[in-house]
């Protein structure tokens, strides 16, 4: 957990925080990240911004908001922030309003936040680290259940768990497994999709990742986090494109089969999708 507790500290959490609506809440998350200097306030707007052109996608899991957008001048290091809103807040995602957390992630470049992400997710999928989030009454104990012991990045919860066993002796392992005799042979890549292929991409190319790890098939996937303008140019070189309901409204018709994903940090569901695509 060493990379997450080095980008979020007490001086960017905040609890119980008021906000009137998404934007206010997405605004005290940025102020954060400006007072400690790892950002201007353009690049609190700048997230703003990026939910109003691409929806509600930073909503990635039930209660649960990923603020963040493209690295820019307006920020000057890497860093995260951590908000937890007094009364619920509806984003507009349907499937996982309201919002009671909200994180948001300022990233200097493409990759330094990659291992706190991972680590996020793996945080975010295990209810009993969840609901210590929803408890803490300190900055300290957010820090304390961040680094908890539990599920972790490579584990899963009970719900992931059960999904896992009862589907864990129909993939098998090799090439000739990853298709049934009628479907169209795979390119070995799967494109992970958000608005700036930064953020929420990530977190879902993660979780992906590790299904792929359990069924045996990391050696046969190339799973690639990318932003909207990238997926319209490389999606018929890919076998599928994962991504939220509002990405895949503003990727419209791409020529690849497109699945929506609802719970970034949930297994099952991403299993099941992949299961659709690979028809095992």
């Amino acid at each position: 957990m060493s990379q997450l507790s080095e980008l979020l500290s007490p001086s960017t959490i905040l609890l119980d925080a008021d906000a009137a609506d998404w934007r206010e809440a997405i605004r005290r998350s940025g102020e954060l990240l400006v007072s400690t200097g790892a950002t201007d306030p353009a690049y609190t707007e700048a997230m703003i911004r990026t939910v109003e052109e691409h929806g509600p996608y930073i909503v990635i899991a039930p209660g649960f908001a990923l603020a963040h957008s493209r690295p820019d001048e307006s920020v000057h290091r890497t860093g995260m922030s951590f908000v937890r809103l007094a009364e619920p807040i509806a984003f507009g995602n349907a499937a996982n309003d309201p919002v009671t957390l909200v994180m948001a992630l300022a990233a200097a470049d493409s990759s330094a936040h990659r291992e706190a992400l991972a680590a996020l997710a793996g945080v975010l999928a295990d209810p009993a680290r969840r609901s210590l989030l929803d408890a803490a009454r300190t900055r300290e104990d957010v820090l304390a259940a961040l680094a908890a012991d539990g599920a972790g990045p490579g584990e899963r919860s009970a719900e992931d768990s059960r999904a896992g066993a009862e589907a864990g002796t129909d993939t098998g392992s090799g090439t000739g497994a990853m298709v049934d005799a009628d479907a169209v042979p795979s390119k070995k890549l799967l494109l992970t999709v958000c608005g700036n292929g930064l953020g929420t991409s990530l977190f879902l190319k993660n979780t992906a990742e590790q299904v792929l790890e359990r069924w045996g098939w990391s050696s046969h996937l190339d799973v690639q986090a990318t932003d909207t303008i990238s997926a319209k140019g490389r999606a018929k070189d890919s076998d599928a494109i994962l991504t939220s309901g509002a990405i895949a409204d503003t990727l419209g018709e791409v020529g690849v089969r497109v699945e929506v994903i609802e719970n970034f940090t949930s297994q099952a569901e991403i299993d099941a999708a992949l299961r659709r695509i690979y028809a095992v």
